[in-house]
């Protein structure tokens, strides 16, 4: 079990919400693995709870899929399988094209400036090697494109469908070798969106998806 797991306190939360909200950031980031056990009473004290409010965290993870209780062995985080992952990838492949498409109409000036900064962090924090930053910056660059649509529905769409992946992310980003191609497709992505052309950036948008969806299907594999 991860010696970095902390509760993240929020005042305004139950406890359990908060329990929750701890061990979920902990999944989707791969500080808690699939396939990993959740114990209880390891749980209660490295947080510095009860066992309840960890129980009803694990049902509420349960209920988004993240954890499974195995009989005879208990609750464990849940892996993914790559039908789970072409199941996401059907409907994220449609609505990143969408959102690509909407945002090629109505990106403001603002917008795209935010956008060439972001790809250029982007940029350097893979020179650092900093997996964590890179995540992050990558995620602010599709929620450029994402607010851009200015259709709230279609942002919280595609936020389920990303955290649903992002455990998985993390470990395609750990890899050295797909810098490049990220920084690329970026370009590729933004050029398509400065000069409004709606086919070559869903063309970029579908491939980026693709080449990622490809690589932590491999990952998958190599879990099972």
């Amino acid at each position: 079990m991860t010696e970095d797991l902390t509760l993240n306190m929020n005042a305004f939360l139950p406890l359990r919400d908060v329990v929750f909200h701890t061990l979920r950031e902990a999944i989707l980031k791969g500080e808690l693995k699939p396939g990993e056990r959740l114990m209880e009473l390891q749980l209660a004290a490295k947080l510095g709870v009860s066992r309840t409010p960890i129980r009803e965290a694990i049902r509420m993870l349960e209920l988004e899929g993240l954890a499974v209780t195995v009989p005879r062995k208990g609750a464990e985080v849940a892996r993914m399988t790559e039908k789970d992952m072409e199941d996401v990838l059907q409907i994220r492949e449609a609505l990143d094209e969408l959102a690509a498409s909407i945002a090629c109409r109505q990106i403001t000036p603002e917008e795209l400036s935010e956008l060439r900064k972001t790809a250029k962090e982007f940029e350097e924090y893979t020179k650092t090697g900093d997996v964590k930053r890179i995540a992050e910056v990558d995620v602010r660059f599709h929620d450029i494109i994402y607010q851009a649509t200015r259709n709230p529905k279609l942002v919280a769409m595609l936020s389920n469908l990303r955290e649903q992946m992002y455990r998985y992310r993390v470990e395609y980003l750990k890899d050295e070798k797909n810098y490049p191609i990220l920084v690329k497709e970026h370009s590729e992505i933004l050029a398509g969106l400065e000069e409004k052309n709606q086919k070559s950036v869903k063309n970029a948008m579908y491939q980026h998806v693709r080449n990622q969806v490809r690589a932590v299907k491999e990952i998958i594999r190599e879990q099972e």
